[in-house]
Protein backbone atom coordinates (compact mmCIF):
# COMPACT_ATOMS: atom_id res chain seq x y z
CA UNK A 1 0.00 0.00 0.00
CA UNK A 2 2.88 2.37 0.74
CA UNK A 3 4.15 2.20 -2.82
CA UNK A 4 0.65 2.69 -4.21
CA UNK A 5 0.11 5.95 -2.36
CA UNK A 6 3.53 7.23 -3.44
CA UNK A 7 2.73 6.34 -7.06
CA UNK A 8 -0.64 8.08 -6.73
CA UNK A 9 1.00 11.22 -5.36
CA UNK A 10 3.60 11.23 -8.14
CA UNK A 11 0.82 10.95 -10.73
CA UNK A 12 -0.95 13.88 -9.09
CA UNK A 13 2.28 15.89 -9.27
CA UNK A 14 2.67 15.15 -12.97
CA UNK A 15 -0.96 15.98 -13.68
CA UNK A 16 -0.62 19.14 -11.61
CA UNK A 17 2.26 20.41 -13.68
CA UNK A 18 1.31 19.41 -17.20
CA UNK A 19 -2.37 18.53 -17.71
CA UNK A 20 -3.82 22.05 -17.76
CA UNK A 21 -1.61 23.34 -20.55
CA UNK A 22 -3.66 21.80 -23.35
CA UNK A 23 -6.78 23.74 -22.27
CA UNK A 24 -4.86 27.03 -22.20
CA UNK A 25 -3.30 26.25 -25.58
CA UNK A 26 -6.71 25.47 -27.06
CA UNK A 27 -8.26 28.62 -25.58
CA UNK A 28 -5.52 30.88 -26.95
CA UNK A 29 -5.69 29.35 -30.41
CA UNK A 30 -9.48 29.57 -30.34
CA UNK A 31 -9.27 33.27 -29.50
CA UNK A 32 -6.57 33.75 -32.12
CA UNK A 33 -8.77 32.21 -34.79
CA UNK A 34 -7.84 32.02 -38.42
CA UNK A 35 -7.05 35.73 -38.69
CA UNK A 36 -3.27 35.98 -38.76
CA UNK A 37 -3.24 39.27 -40.64
CA UNK A 38 -2.36 41.36 -37.58
CA UNK A 39 0.91 39.99 -36.20
CA UNK A 40 1.13 42.65 -33.48
CA UNK A 41 -1.93 41.50 -31.57
CA UNK A 42 -1.32 40.28 -28.03
CA UNK A 43 -3.12 36.98 -28.65
CA UNK A 44 -0.79 36.22 -31.57
CA UNK A 45 2.22 36.96 -29.39
CA UNK A 46 0.79 34.73 -26.63
CA UNK A 47 0.47 31.92 -29.13
CA UNK A 48 4.16 32.12 -29.97
CA UNK A 49 5.16 32.31 -26.31
CA UNK A 50 3.19 29.20 -25.30
CA UNK A 51 6.10 26.72 -25.69
CA UNK A 52 8.31 28.94 -23.52
CA UNK A 53 5.67 28.95 -20.79
CA UNK A 54 5.43 25.18 -21.06
CA UNK A 55 9.23 24.91 -20.83
CA UNK A 56 9.15 27.08 -17.71
CA UNK A 57 6.57 24.73 -16.19
CA UNK A 58 8.81 21.79 -17.07
CA UNK A 59 11.79 23.56 -15.51
CA UNK A 60 9.80 24.01 -12.30
CA UNK A 61 8.98 20.30 -12.36
CA UNK A 62 12.64 19.48 -12.96
CA UNK A 63 13.56 21.62 -9.96
CA UNK A 64 11.09 19.75 -7.78
CA UNK A 65 12.40 16.44 -9.11
CA UNK A 66 16.02 17.38 -8.37
CA UNK A 67 15.04 18.60 -4.90
CA UNK A 68 13.42 15.24 -4.17
CA UNK A 69 16.45 13.21 -5.20
CA UNK A 70 19.08 15.57 -3.80
CA UNK A 71 18.20 14.85 -0.19
CA UNK A 72 19.41 11.26 -0.47
CA UNK A 73 21.94 10.21 -3.11
CA UNK A 74 21.40 6.47 -2.77
CA UNK A 75 20.56 4.33 -5.79
CA UNK A 76 17.42 3.10 -4.03
CA UNK A 77 16.17 6.69 -3.63
CA UNK A 78 16.85 7.40 -7.30
CA UNK A 79 14.88 4.29 -8.29
CA UNK A 80 12.06 5.28 -5.91
CA UNK A 81 11.71 8.60 -7.72
CA UNK A 82 10.78 6.76 -10.92
CA UNK A 83 7.53 5.12 -9.80
CA UNK A 84 5.80 6.11 -13.03
CA UNK A 85 8.83 5.95 -15.34
CA UNK A 86 7.18 6.65 -18.70
CA UNK A 87 5.30 9.71 -17.49
CA UNK A 88 8.25 11.10 -15.54
CA UNK A 89 10.71 10.71 -18.40
CA UNK A 90 8.14 12.22 -20.76
CA UNK A 91 7.68 15.12 -18.34
CA UNK A 92 11.42 15.78 -18.13
CA UNK A 93 11.63 15.89 -21.93
CA UNK A 94 9.50 19.06 -21.87
CA UNK A 95 12.59 21.02 -20.83
CA UNK A 96 13.68 20.74 -24.48
CA UNK A 97 11.04 23.34 -25.38
CA UNK A 98 13.58 25.99 -24.37
CA UNK A 99 15.50 25.02 -27.52
CA UNK A 100 14.31 26.97 -30.60
CA UNK A 101 14.25 23.84 -32.75
CA UNK A 102 11.47 22.40 -30.57
CA UNK A 103 9.48 25.54 -29.78
CA UNK A 104 9.10 26.76 -33.37
CA UNK A 105 6.16 24.41 -33.87
CA UNK A 106 3.87 25.17 -30.95
CA UNK A 107 1.78 22.10 -31.68
CA UNK A 108 4.61 19.93 -30.30
CA UNK A 109 4.01 21.34 -26.83
CA UNK A 110 0.31 20.58 -27.20
CA UNK A 111 1.03 17.00 -28.20
CA UNK A 112 3.38 16.67 -25.24
CA UNK A 113 0.76 17.87 -22.76
CA UNK A 114 -2.04 15.79 -24.30
CA UNK A 115 -0.30 12.67 -22.97
CA UNK A 116 -0.83 13.90 -19.41
CA UNK A 117 -4.33 15.11 -20.13
CA UNK A 118 -5.17 11.71 -21.66
CA UNK A 119 -3.92 9.88 -18.59
CA UNK A 120 -5.90 12.26 -16.39
CA UNK A 121 -9.08 11.56 -18.34
CA UNK A 122 -8.33 7.83 -18.16
CA UNK A 123 -7.97 8.02 -14.37
CA UNK A 124 -11.19 10.00 -14.23
CA UNK A 125 -13.14 7.29 -16.07
CA UNK A 126 -11.48 4.45 -14.14
CA UNK A 127 -12.52 5.99 -10.84
CA UNK A 128 -16.01 6.91 -11.96
CA UNK A 129 -17.53 3.62 -10.78
CA UNK A 130 -15.13 2.69 -7.98
CA UNK A 131 -16.09 2.90 -4.29
CA UNK A 132 -13.60 5.69 -3.59
CA UNK A 133 -14.17 7.25 -6.99
CA UNK A 134 -15.80 10.47 -5.83
CA UNK A 135 -12.81 11.38 -3.67
CA UNK A 136 -10.36 10.51 -6.42
CA UNK A 137 -12.30 12.48 -9.02
CA UNK A 138 -12.49 15.40 -6.60
CA UNK A 139 -8.69 15.23 -6.18
CA UNK A 140 -8.16 15.10 -9.93
CA UNK A 141 -10.37 18.13 -10.50
CA UNK A 142 -8.49 20.09 -7.83
CA UNK A 143 -5.18 19.10 -9.40
CA UNK A 144 -6.42 20.07 -12.87
CA UNK A 145 -7.51 23.47 -11.54
CA UNK A 146 -4.12 23.95 -9.94
CA UNK A 147 -2.49 22.95 -13.22
CA UNK A 148 -4.51 25.58 -15.06
CA UNK A 149 -3.43 28.22 -12.54
CA UNK A 150 0.22 27.15 -12.74
CA UNK A 151 0.24 27.21 -16.53
CA UNK A 152 -1.54 30.57 -16.64
CA UNK A 153 1.00 31.95 -14.19
CA UNK A 154 3.96 30.71 -16.22
CA UNK A 155 2.42 32.13 -19.39
CA UNK A 156 1.91 35.48 -17.66
CA UNK A 157 5.49 35.43 -16.37
CA UNK A 158 6.93 34.60 -19.79
CA UNK A 159 4.76 37.26 -21.45
CA UNK A 160 5.77 39.88 -18.89
CA UNK A 161 9.45 38.99 -19.34
CA UNK A 162 9.12 39.15 -23.13
CA UNK A 163 7.55 42.61 -23.09
CA UNK A 164 9.99 43.79 -20.41
CA UNK A 165 12.95 42.73 -22.55
CA UNK A 166 11.32 44.18 -25.67
CA UNK A 167 10.72 47.53 -23.95
CA UNK A 168 14.23 47.83 -22.56
CA UNK A 169 15.71 46.64 -25.85
CA UNK A 170 14.03 49.59 -27.58
CA UNK A 171 15.18 51.95 -24.82
CA UNK A 172 18.75 50.75 -25.21
CA UNK A 173 18.66 51.33 -28.98
CA UNK A 174 17.32 54.85 -28.51
CA UNK A 175 20.27 55.73 -26.22
CA UNK A 176 22.85 54.40 -28.69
Amino acid sequence: MGNDIITYIQKLELFGFFSGYCLIYTLIYFLKGENNSKPKLLINRLATLLPYAYALTATLYLGMFIKNISLDFSIQNFQDQFRVPFLEIWALLAVFFWIPLFNKKTVFSLIHSLVFFGFLVQEFFINMNSPVGKEAIHNYMKVFTDSLLLNLTTLALVTFTYFFLLYFGKKRKSFS
